[in-house]
């Protein structure tokens, strides 16, 4: 008899939330009423569904990660970390005893360097989710609103309605580009920030550079900007589609960066965002962005930007299963999103939770979204030997 997990994996989810979400916000007791306030009667904070055509995040319900033959749910690098930041981590846990501010200042300036901003202009923190976190909390602690795509990636967004602040959200455009021009329409006299994803998540897709570009140069001027590019190293322009060069130009712009992605460092935390001296500062007022991150992250961070040949690898190797997965549903006659990123997003015709509750029972492991009437699946490209493990889940369950 099948056991029925939707029902446990709900209620695992919720406790599993609410302990993390505690943890995350522990050191912020400005904040801790309000996250406090937002826990109670609804779904946890971490993992509340603002989207109200959103289906809730569904865990798998192996009892070990470890038994999954396919993990391609998370949208992590299965290459990473490389071998010499993984030698950079281990050599300097042996100066675990010390705080790493000197090792961080020399990291900074590295980026600095590499970005063609000042040391002024980066703020660092444990992943690029931290960051934008405490942006929203900074932003939004007197109300306001914050526009942004529909969908994005919810981390700022939940945050910011948390502090007590509204969400304007702007449907994406028919090829999945942010409609700039109504998102500047929507801008009200209670608008605190622009929030955009590029290339977006949930649908891997790349809003043009120059448009946008254009549009951060301009509407920056009324309105703080906030570019997330965790997944900008793996689209096919890479750093040349990135809105950098506008915090060296001296506007208004947030641009957020990860090691988690291309890097292969999701585990260590570790990423940062560029920003004109003034909103860091803002920002660094309730907060020491660097103080989360570990020493030995710091210096495998530091090996890692200069192990170019690693992420050129990582890329090839990414864009293999891109090419490979594309082959599958093109033969399966179904409609993907052309992605920009590690995953591809494609549409499903059953619910979300029947459709994962099947591939579950193959042991790989995918994100299920539901957005515009539609159901689809989210896949992270993993090793050629777990693309084909989807691979032949998905010819045994969409026939």
């Amino acid at each position: 008899m099948k056991t029925n997990y939707r029902n446990s994996r709900r209620e695992w989810l919720k406790k599993g939330a609410i302990a993390a979400g505690a943890l995350a916000f522990s050191p912020y007791e400005l904040w801790s009423a309000k996250v406090h306030e937002s826990h109670i009667d609804q779904q946890p904070l971490m993992f509340k569904n603002a989207l109200s055509n959103f289906n809730e995040f569904t865990p798998p319900k192996f009892p070990d990660l470890s038994t999954v033959k396919a993990r391609l749910v998370w949208n992590e690098n299965p290459y990473g970390p490389s071998s010499k930041a993984s030698a950079a981590f281990q050599q300097a846990v042996t100066e675990g005893n010390h705080y790493s501010w000197g090792s961080l200042g020399k990291l900074v300036k590295k980026i600095a360097q590499k970005e063609g901003v000042e040391t002024k202009n980066i703020m660092m923190g444990p992943g690029s989710s931290d960051l934008l976190e405490k942006t929203a909390m900074v932003y939004f602690r007197d109300g306001g609103n914050v526009i942004s795509g529909d969908p994005c990636y919810m981390s700022l967004v939940h945050v910011a309605k948390a502090s007590g602040g509204d969400w304007k959200p702007i449907k994406l455009t028919k090829d999945f580009q942010h409609d700039l021009d109504a998102m500047e329409a929507a801008i009200d006299s209670n608008t605190k920030l622009i929030y955009i994803t590029n290339p977006n998540n949930p649908t891997a897709t790349l809003t043009d550079t120059k448009k946008l570009y254009d549009f951060c140069d301009r509407v920056s001027d009324k309105v703080p900007i906030f570019i997330d590019e965790a997944y900008i190293e793996l689209s096919a322009g890479g750093l040349k589609s990135s809105m950098a060069p506008l915090v060296a130009k001296g506007k208004n712009i947030f641009v957020a960066r990860t090691f988690s992605k291309i890097y292969g460092m999701a585990g260590l935390r570790i990423g940062y965002m560029l920003g004109n001296e003034k909103s860091l500062e803002a920002i660094n007022q309730i907060t020491r962005g660097g103080m989360g991150i570990t020493g030995p992250t710091i210096a495998a961070a530091n090996a890692s930007l200069d192990d170019v040949s690693f992420i050129e690898d990582c890329k090839s190797k990414i864009t293999s299963a891109k090419k490979f997965t594309y082959k599958l549903l093109d033969d399966k006659g179904i409609k993907y999103l052309p992605s920009e990123t590690n995953f591809i997003l494609f549409p499903i015709e059953m619910d979300g939770d029947e459709f994962l509750d099947k591939i579950y029972e193959y042991k790989v492991v995918v994100r299920a979204f539901k957005f515009w009437d539609q159901n689809w699946c989210r896949v992270s490209m993993g090793t050629q030997e777990e693309m084909e493990y989807f691979a032949a889940a998905i010819n045994k369950i969409l026939v």
